[in-house]
């Protein structure tokens, strides 16, 4: 059992949040994934509410890790692999504000190497196009519906889940096969 002062949390938006749900609860070290809403202006908001691009809400996923499993950088690489860091407000089919690309932070240190990994991939080539994630404190965070946590593991036959989420999911397997929990 892992000791509570040593869990730390991620909160990162990358489009649609059972895509990053999906992947994230796969990965070694990963103690447990929400899918949430953060950084916008209204309390509590539905998901109705943020899908109408008025809350100023992404679509987020927390996650709760183990850092002497895996590190926060090590979670970065993860999520710069598995969404398009390159579309403003974008991922795929799904476009608003709600699907933007985001670090939102859990203290300095976590600031400061989302920092530092942006600058790495801004002149490392391993994106194409100019990285457009916004890093920022987490803020006004609030945890999705019932219905939207461990959507993917629910609903695998489901067209969005088939077409969108379940190639993310084996591209993640694929990339980083030393890094997925083992049974």
């Amino acid at each position: 059992m892992t000791d509570p002062v040593d869990v730390e949390v991620a909160t990162l938006g990358g489009g649609c949040f059972w895509c990053l749900e999906a992947v994230f609860l796969e990965v070694d070290g990963v103690l447990g994934v929400e899918s949430g809403y953060s950084n916008g202006h209204q309390p509590n908001p539905s998901y109705q509410q943020v899908c109408s691009g008025t809350t100023g809400h992404a679509e987020v996923v927390r996650v709760t890790f183990d850092p002497r499993r895996i590190t926060f950088r090590e979670l970065l690489e993860i999520f710069f692999v598995i969404h398009d860091p390159t579309t403003l407000n974008r991922q795929g089919s799904d476009v608003g504000t709600q699907y933007r690309s985001g670090i939102y932070t859990h203290g300095e240190e976590q600031e400061r190497i989302a920092r530092e990994v942006l600058a790495e991939l801004a002149t490392g080539g391993a994106v194409r196009g100019k990285v457009v994630t916004e890093v920022e404190p987490e803020r006004a965070y609030t945890r999705a519906e019932d219905y939207h946590q461990r959507y993917f593991e629910r609903h695998p036959e489901q067209g969005y889940c088939s077409w969108v989420v379940a190639p993310k999911v084996e591209k993640f397997r694929r990339t980083f096969a030393a890094r997925r929990k083992r049974p």
